[in-house]
């Protein structure tokens, strides 16, 4: 079962990796029918960027009502993580026909179809700067195969045809430049430039959004479909979190299902990188922590060389299991920093990272499993009962390491986002849940054992380490699936990473408890159970006997094997 579960989670690594974590996202969709589509959440500092071009979008002309619902995008800052944008407070109405000015800022990109325009209107306190290419005084000629100026209606010079051809497929040429980020450099400053010089060609005005809260930009239409694109550079006053997200209003009418395309390129950048304002420090805390892993799990196996002759599998199993902790650390920590320096990471390195976070993930759960059931301390045959809980877990948990690969690969647009990250939710919990029964069997059976074998002391002792076992590992549940939660979206959008570091610095805490509670120790009333109850049992029949006189034992003892001498009444 084990083998087939990893067997399937390499395949599936393979048809996930095409699409490796980017903060240059690139989103298709075809046929899609949802009214609103989350793009992104972003949180941005001081002189951040913003850049969207959106390609191809292929909407219903004839059977949609564009006046009433509108189309076009929304960037709004959330004060905690999204949870309380506008979005939320009113879903019955098209957030692109805000009646009331919201607390938060908000930028609306409303598309007029018929005049091939797109109206921004800004609310809220602005100090941002657009920039994208205005919309031209005269209406674009109804007439096949003619061109005009913008001042006049003389035809135009072919070399200036050509030119108006060259601006017409500048945002195809931006989208091919950002789907291939090494053409660009290492640095995003170098994407900035680029973006300027682009920007300079294609004749783009600059706007202050703190002193133009109406503008009117251009709307291309090329073969039937439309395109559109815009720079926006984060002020002082305004930096924050922003969700960016796409409206087809017209859905929002109960029965009305009408499908529209579109491919969008989102590029957001930091100073000094591609990543958001909550993730710039997690390289360097990943590097951190798994460098206190690697010296904990380093402990451990020099403990297990000193205490040799009271070792079990189990506690080299729990010492794979750091240093895997560890060196999946490391992957993740190089993942972030290419992600923040090229816009995306590595295939090679990020297929390392899945790879061993998904051995940790099953490690964990296999390890803590194992100890709740006393398997080589105190028995080496498990239960039916204990035996089905890791024919649950162990499928369970590559399903969800799967299911967190997915995610991390896939952009949050897409419709799949959502079913992965519910899936990933209530599998973890339910392995979570299903690793508490064989502790709590444990305890019973402990319970049910101190009252009928006459051993009550040293089952009270061993009941007593289950129940602190037990409360270990709840603790680390809701430490790290919900109050770490609930921590995060209280925080400011610049100390969200802090939700990273109480996970992993709950981990290490939890890890070293465990250790602690079944180290490997001649004074551990754990490990000592099964040889004390045979030796009592051992010296009650010698003594009753009393035909044993005069004879030797041999104890195993923490330091080997030390010969004693019976004597008897």
């Amino acid at each position: 079962m084990t083998h087939r579960g990893f067997v399937l989670a390499g395949i599936l690594f393979l048809l996930v990796m095409t699409g490796c974590n980017a903060r240059i996202h690139t989103l298709t969709l075809k046929n899609e029918t949802r009214f609103v589509i989350h793009l992104n959440t972003f949180g941005f500092y001081a002189n951040g960027t913003l850049d969207v071009n959106l390609l191809s979008l292929s909407i219903p002309e004839r059977s949609a009502d564009y006046n009433s619902y509108p189309v076009g995008f929304s960037l709004s800052k959330s004060r905690v993580n999204g949870v309380l944008s506008y979005t939320a407070e009113d879903t019955e109405k098209c957030p692109l026909k805000l009646d009331k000015s919201p607390t938060e800022p908000i930028i609306f990109f409303i598309f007029d179809v018929n005049n091939l325009s797109v109206n921004v209107k800004s609310f809220g306190d602005q100090d941002n700067v657009l920039t994208a290419k205005a919309k031209s005084e005269v209406q674009p000629p109804k007439e096949k195969g003619v061109r005009k100026t913008r001042d006049g209606d003389t035809a135009v010079h072919p070399t200036e045809a050509k030119t108006s051809d060259n601006q017409a497929n500048a945002v195809p040429k931006i989208a091919d430049d950002k789907l291939n980020p090494e053409k660009q450099g290492d640095k995003p400053e170098e994407t900035h430039k680029s973006a300027v010089e682009v920007v300079k060609k294609t004749e783009e005005n600059v706007y202050p959004l703190g002193k133009n809260s109406q503008v009117t930009l251009a709307l291309d239409k090329i073969n039937g479909s439309y395109n559109f694109s815009f720079h926006l550079v984060i002020g002082s006053l305004a930096e924050g979190l922003y969700n960016l997200n796409f409206h087809y209003c017209q859905n929002m009418v109960p029965g009305t299902d009408l499908p529209y395309s579109f491919s969008v390129v989102v590029t957001e950048t930091n100073p000094g990188g591609y990543l958001s304002a909550a993730e710039i420090p997690l390289s360097r805390l990943y590097i951190c922590m798994a460098g206190v892993f690697f010296i904990a799990a380093m402990v451990w196996v020099y403990t297990l060389m000193k205490h040799r002759y009271s070792v079990f599998k189990i506690h080299w199993l729990m010492a794979a299991l750091a240093f895997t902790k560890s060196v999946s650390l490391v992957f993740h920590s190089i993942n972030y920093h290419f992600i923040n320096t090229k816009g995306r990471a590595i295939e090679g390195l990020a297929v390392m990272y899945y790879i061993t976070h998904l051995l940790k993930g099953a490690l964990l759960f296999i390890t803590l499993a194992l100890i709740g059931t006393g398997w080589a301390f105190v028995k080496y045959i498990l239960s039916d009962k204990e035996k089905k809980i890791f024919m649950i877990v162990i499928p369970l948990q590559v399903l969800a390491n799967v299911a967190y690969i997915i995610i991390e690969s896939t952009e949050e647009g897409s419709s799949e986002y959502a079913l992965w990250k519910e899936i990933l939710f209530l599998v973890d919990l339910i392995c979570c849940g299903a690793i508490l029964f064989p502790v709590v069997w444990s305890i019973r059976h402990l319970q049910e054992a101190s009252s009928t074998d006459g051993k009550a002391a040293m089952n009270l002792e061993k009941l007593k380490l289950f129940r602190h076992y037990y409360v270990m590992i709840v603790c680390y549940i809701y430490f790290t699936r919900i109050i770490a939660i609930l921590l995060k979206v209280t925080m400011p959008f610049q100390w969200q990473w802090c939700y990273e570091f109480l996970v992993e610095a709950s981990t290490l805490i939890f890890f070293v408890l465990t250790g602690y509670k079944f180290r490997p120790a001649s004074n551990n009333p754990y490990l000592q159970l099964p040889q004390d109850e045979e030796d009592v049992e051992m010296d009650e029949v010698m003594t009753e006997s009393g035909a044993l006189e005069g004879i030797s034992k041999v104890k195993k003892t923490s330091n080997g094997r030390e010969r004693q001498r019976e004597s008897t009444l």
